[in-house]
């Protein structure tokens, strides 16, 4: 199958997210005067999780992730705080904190925008994002960017991937590939839009028959193969 237009994920599958989470928890919690133990962090991603994933259902709107995740986080040990005061310094802090590629995902890019349109989806706030994009040194790479805040819904919703299609010039989705780390957002999204999907499980995670892939890549410069001309 030969594709012209590549549509990437962001956090996991070009940006090592889970490097910048860490770092950027540890200091906002240590501004805010508590030590970020093993323990606070399983409660945060648990909520945090969970918050998301509603948000994926929509059965929530992304201002509720993002203002109770940290209020609900310290309820669970007994503190009352600011949620959407912590929420701003924890973007602040995301935003500005060092923004590591993925292996293989400068060369893959740089080599694959010579020859392909490559985009960013992402379920994202859309100045963080641009900010992480541009400061990783990828953000040039790509022809648009398209985030959930500003389209007002999230992967894997079909109205997420109707936007972006209907924004790219040119469009045909016999000749896209989505390609992401998340069975759920990015690969259940191509499904429900009649995209090909690449997925990306680099820890070699179970799949599931519910939701196939196209195509299984445990490294980003597998796609070499896959979208070659």
């Amino acid at each position: 199958m030969s594709y012209d237009i590549l549509l990437f994920d962001l956090d996991d599958t070009l940006l090592d997210f889970g490097a910048n989470e860490a770092a950027s928890l540890n200091k906002l919690f240590e501004q805010q005067g508590y030590t970020f133990t093993e323990e606070i962090f399983s409660h945060y991603n648990t909520v945090n999780k969970r918050l998301w994933a509603d948000y994926e259902k929509g059965t929530i709107v992304l201002d509720e992730v993002l203002n109770a995740r940290f209020a609900a986080t310290m309820l669970r040990l007994g503190q009352t705080v600011d949620g959407i005061a912590w929420e701003n310094s924890y973007r602040e802090l995301l935003g500005s904190g060092e923004q590591l590629p993925i292996e293989g995902a400068m060369e893959v890019v740089r080599r694959l925008s010579a020859s392909h349109r490559l985009f960013v989806i992402t379920n994202g706030i859309t100045d963080t994002q641009i900010k992480r994009l541009k400061q990783s040194g990828l953000h040039d790479f790509f022809e648009d960017i398209f985030d959930s805040q500003s389209i007002g819904y999230q992967k894997p919703s079909p109205h997420f991937f109707d936007y972006v299609t209907s924004h790219i010039p040119e469009f045909s989705r016999n000749a896209a590939l989505i390609i992401g780390d998340s069975l759920t957002t990015d690969i259940q999204g191509g499904l429900l839009s009649g995209i090909d999907t690449c997925w990306v499980n680099r820890d070699s995670r179970p799949g599931s028959d519910d939701i196939p892939s196209t195509y299984t890549i445990r490294s980003l410069t597998e796609l070499f193969g896959i979208c070659a001309k």
